[in-house]
């Protein structure tokens, strides 16, 4: 009978308890930068776990319509009627609440006297790349690249508001996304890819989701 050393079953042990280490810290750290921005450990928690659980959640904003298509097959030879349902909905956790943040920071920066004018031009220029760097693709919708949002969000606060960079990278990064590439790609994403359409949702979602780790983190 072979017994494996006991070195190596601890070493196992690690590994297999690892992601659990990885996530406790993460929390924690979240917990101690909200602190930082006025949010308390627990109302941290409960956010991270409705914007998680939220994410799965799409409220529509649009009456549901069929459309009818035809798909080829077999290099076009024949084609097959595909009935699909086209609204637009709006993600519960990567739009709605992150949004209310947004304004809830916003709100707490004119409440203690801070100019908001760069925060809203650097939330404008967000917006402009984002449409730009934004891609709809058929049959999943609107994505950006995941690292953008975020990397730029953190860059634009340090510029623009550095003495409110962490609110900042926040309303930055949730609002410009949202607004540069759903919003203003929201009538070319219905021609391009037509279907269920969900603001904050789908390919946009981790990028937000990012965005509010990061913000955290510059705290």
């Amino acid at each position: 009978m072979i017994f494996l050393p006991t070195i190596l079953i601890t070493f196992i042990g690690f590994i297999l308890l690892l992601p659990m280490l990885f996530l406790m810290g993460y929390f924690h750290i979240l917990t101690l930068s909200f602190g930082k921005l006025g949010i308390s450990p627990d109302t941290t928690l409960v956010l991270l776990f409705l914007i998680l659980i939220g994410s799965c959640i799409n409220i529509p904003i649009t009456k549901k319509k069929l459309i009818y298509q035809e798909r080829a097959r077999f290099f076009g030879l024949w084609r097959r009627p595909v009935v699909s349902v086209q609204a637009i909905a709006i993600n519960l956790g990567g739009a709605i609440i992150p949004a209310l943040l947004s304004f809830y920071f916003l709100f707490k920066g004119w409440r203690i006297g801070f100019d908001l004018y760069p925060i809203f031009k650097a939330t404008v220029l967000m917006a402009l790349i984002s449409k730009f760097l934004a891609r709809i693709v058929p049959g999943k919708g609107i994505t950006i690249p995941v690292f953008v949002p975020p990397v730029l969000a953190a860059l634009f606060a340090l510029i623009f508001a550095p003495g409110f960079a962490s609110p900042a990278a926040f309303i930055i990064g949730t609002l410009g996304t949202l607004i540069g590439a759903d919003l203003l790609n929201l009538k070319k994403a219905q021609k391009l890819s037509p279907g269920f359409l969900s603001i904050g949702g789908g390919g946009v979602f981790d990028g937000i989701f990012l965005v509010g780790i990061v913000s955290a983190l510059l705290s």
